[in-house]
């Protein structure tokens, strides 16, 4: 199985939310990485076949996705951010909802549907409308929903908004497991979520993709930028106006900055080993230069 994203497109008037990304995809976790406004929503939604592109296509095994109708939509499964539910519902009968429209015969939905909110966590809310789930609640019982149809692609636009530690470490869990021999897409900006399951990372800046490689190979791009500086307390706000700074801890009346920096930021810094967070605020030293 292989899916391919061909030079695609997506303007919005004058603004180009997508710039001409190529991909090839085989199974296996793909973390799309990147701030708020980088493109990453739109980019899924053309690869869930449910945003027309303004030019590119994607292809599975060779075929066009908006040819193919119900043949792709039957082996895909999509969380967007903000995904629609009944609240009068309960977690099992929006489950059972979904797999009708999915689909999927009543008797192997109710089975499938116990199965999967037990793998979520809700299997003991099951019974519970969904009005009274908290936000973390919700956005299992969302990607729940998602592997209903056992999916080839899984594609999760910011799956663990919301989750607990604890149930951010059930989702990565999850999702390695499923990707022995699927293929699953998450976006997120939360970077330890991608570091800890993603085989590849696509980095997204500006509506492109600036780097894609595996966490490894990523982080060695981040070698030689990464520094330790200790500093007196007072002198810390200096470093931080100057947006470099990744982290801090105090040590008695001296500070250890953390300072992302192409060059070395002072005759007592010295280099450390960098890891996939040095390299996203590399590229993206503050929010605004994703939009």
């Amino acid at each position: 199985m292989e899916l391919s994203v061909e030079r695609l497109t997506k303007h919005y008037g004058r603004k180009i939310a997508v710039d001409c990304v190529s991909a090839t995809l085989k199974p296996g976790v793909y973390g799309l990485l990147g701030a708020n406004g980088a493109g990453k929503t739109t980019l899924m939604r053309m690869m869930c076949a449910t945003l027309e592109s303004t030019s590119g296509e994607v292809l599975l095994d060779g075929k066009e996705i908006t040819s193919m109708g119900a043949d792709y939509r039957n082996v895909l499964g999509y969380l967007p951010q903000d995904f629609g539910y009944y609240p009068g519902y309960t977690a099992q009968e929006f489950l059972l909802y979904v797999s009708a429209l999915k689909g999927i015969p009543k008797n192997i939905a109710k089975k499938r549907a116990a199965e999967l909110l037990d793998e979520v966590g809700l299997g003991d809310v099951a019974n519970k409308k969904i009005r009274t789930f908290s936000g973390g609640m919700k956005q299992r019982a969302g990607i729940a929903q998602a592997l209903l149809n056992n999916p080839e692609i899984l594609i999760l636009d910011e799956p663990t908004a919301g989750l607990d530690p604890k149930e951010r470490v059930r989702l990565r869990n999850l999702l390695s497991d499923y990707a022995e021999d699927k293929i699953v897409i998450l976006s997120t900006h939360i970077v330890s979520d991608i570091e800890a399951i993603a085989d590849e990372v696509l980095l997204m800046k500006k509506g492109k993709f600036v780097l894609q490689g595996s966490v490894p190979d990523l982080t060695k791009k981040a070698e030689e930028k990464v520094w330790e500086l200790t500093v007196p307390q007072e002198e810390t706000r200096k470093w931080q106006a100057k947006g470099a700074v990744a982290n801090l801890r105090h040590e008695g009346r001296q500070v250890v900055l953390r300072i992302i920096s192409d060059h070395k930021p002072g005759e007592m810094a010295v280099p450390c080993e960098a890891t996939l967070e040095d390299l996203y605020l590399y590229y993206f030293p503050t929010e605004q230069e994703g939009a």
